[in-house]
């Protein structure tokens, strides 16, 4: 009997030797078992490396429509919670600013080097100083400068000798001679050049009317759009008005007599305007609107004659120093003649508007600051006073004090440096603003 169990084990065992040996030659694709009613089907089990590699180096299939694919389609298995990935954690709150908290200037993107708080009482005064060789002096400080105000001297609440953002408007004159004209129009790309990215400049224009060409705009192509117009435009024909002979205005006269009409007509010369007050006005007010933390100038080109403007110079020279405004010229034609440019700038008093100005260029400037009018004949040393009065604009310093008196009329300015043999170049006053209800 135990003989006979033990034959029966031993069978067992070696059938069971022989299952395991058939399960581990069956190959991964032969046919799965059938279903269990007790058991769930397993998942498939993942695939092996080998078999990852052979799927990858396999031809894609071309698209069912015909088309060209633009990224490899992944085949579509049937759902199964252990393919799917963990949910992303949720976003932290965002919160946004607050309506108007973000100052303007960081949306404009420009670096703005000061902001101004100061009531209207606070003057500020841009100062060029420069050597007996007309070159500019740094490195002066505070202590160096004093400033009297109606000869009370006043304590300085601002001091800087960084260079300012230019807003500069360009006032050219259009009614001199042509060939002048020509000139200028030749060194207008110069005159792009001398400023910078950081600037802004409007163009306006004058002969007997004032006109407004560009509003003012950053230094760049559309600038440029602009100077190229101005380059079309004419100046006066040159020489003095034909009235009579046979250029004349007249009709052929025969034994002095003129056929047309038994009287003899009387041709007087057409009246000639030179608005450049009217163009400093309309300039200075235009100026007058953009933003304080800019050095506010007017570059003027131009043979300085004046006539027939509806401002006066007193009336423009106010607006100028009310509004902190300098003006820098540059003289061309008879305003750059060194000895008849003597002679121009004689006026007749008690005239008004009927003799006007030959040369009123070195008044504005002298009064607003602006050292002195840069007077070339040359196309090339046209170029150079571009650049240089655009440098002593920029460059200069700038000083700051509310006065201890009370708002009166116009005030006249001393600037002093203690520093011998130095040329001092501002403003001679200025009038106060209103205070502000």
């Amino acid at each position: 009997m135990a003989t006979k169990v033990r034959t029966v084990l031993i069978l067992g065992l070696m059938l069971l030797g022989l299952a395991g040996a058939l399960a581990a030659q069956q190959k991964p694709d032969d046919i799965p078992d059938a279903p269990s009613a007790t058991r769930p089907i397993p998942p498939p089990p993942p695939p092996s490396p080998r078999q990852e590699a052979e799927e990858e180096s396999k031809p894609e299939a071309p698209p069912a429509n015909g088309g060209t694919s633009s990224s490899r389609e992944m085949p579509r298995s049937a759902p199964d919670s252990t393919d799917q990935k963990p949910a992303p954690p949720p976003m932290p709150p965002v919160r946004t600013v607050p309506a108007g908290s973000v100052p303007k200037d960081a949306d404009s993107g420009q670096d703005v080097g000061y902001t101004f708080r100061v009531n209207p009482t606070f003057v500020m005064v841009p100062v060029t100083i420069k050597d007996n060789e007309g070159r500019l002096v740094g490195g002066l400080r505070p202590k160096d400068f004093s400033i009297l105000e109606n000869g009370v001297r006043q304590k300085l609440t601002f001091f800087t000798s960084d260079p300012f953002a230019l807003s500069a408007a360009v006032v050219l004159d259009t009614g001199m001679a042509d060939v002048g004209l020509k000139k200028v129009q030749e060194t207008l790309s110069a005159l792009q050049g001398a400023f910078s990215q950081f600037d802004e400049v409007g163009i306006y224009t004058y002969s007997s009317t004032v006109g407004r060409v560009s509003d003012f705009t950053s230094v760049g192509k559309e600038l440029t759009a602009t100077l190229n117009l101005v380059k079309q435009y004419s100046g006066a024909n040159n020489g003095p008005p034909v009235t009579s002979g046979p250029l004349g205005p007249q009709g052929p006269y025969i034994n002095g007599m003129p056929i047309d009409s038994p009287v003899n007509p009387v041709s007087t010369p057409p009246k000639v305007a030179y608005v450049l007050n009217d163009a400093i006005l309309l300039a200075a007010r235009d100026l007058a609107k953009r933003p304080r933390d800019r050095r506010k100038i007017i570059f003027v080109i131009s043979d300085g004659r004046e006539q027939g403007s509806t401002a006066s110079y007193a009336d423009t020279l106010k607006v100028l120093l009310t509004q902190n405004i300098t003006v820098y010229a540059v003289g061309v034609e008879g305003s750059a003649i060194p000895i008849y440019d003597r002679l121009q700038r004689i006026h007749i008093p008690k005239t008004g508007k009927l003799m006007g100005y030959s040369d009123i260029l070195p008044k504005y400037v002298n009064a607003t600051g602006g050292g002195t009018v840069y007077g070339e004949l040359s196309q090339g040393g046209i170029e150079q006073a571009y650049a240089q009065a655009m440098g002593d604009a920029r460059y200069q310093y700038t000083l700051g004090y509310t006065p201890k008196s009370g708002i009166g009329g116009y005030r006249e300015i001393d600037v002093v440096v203690s520093r011998p043999g130095l040329k001092v170049y501002a403003k001679h006053g200025y009038y106060p603003l209103p205070t502000a209800r």
